[in-house]
């Protein structure tokens, strides 16, 4: 699933997230969502994230989505 429609994403589920410093390599992280960052609907870049462990980028994909 996609990143870049807030609705899909919610605290707690995993996503593949681009760092601010990993943009030109696309490298990915991977984490739990803590908080959404991103007030709009959609974003075309992905939805900006804070994940439980402090570190913050945009969504790329969902790995795992509760419910």
């Amino acid at each position: 699933m996609q990143g870049n429609i807030r609705k899909h994403i919610k605290p707690g589920i995993e996503v593949d997230i681009v760092l601010k410093k990993d943009q030109r390599s696309g490298t990915l992280t991977r984490g739990v969502v803590r908080d959404i960052l991103t007030k709009s609907a959609d974003h075309p870049h992905g939805i900006k994230v804070r994940l439980v462990d402090g570190q913050v980028g945009r969504v790329k994909s969902i790995v795992y989505s509760q419910g």
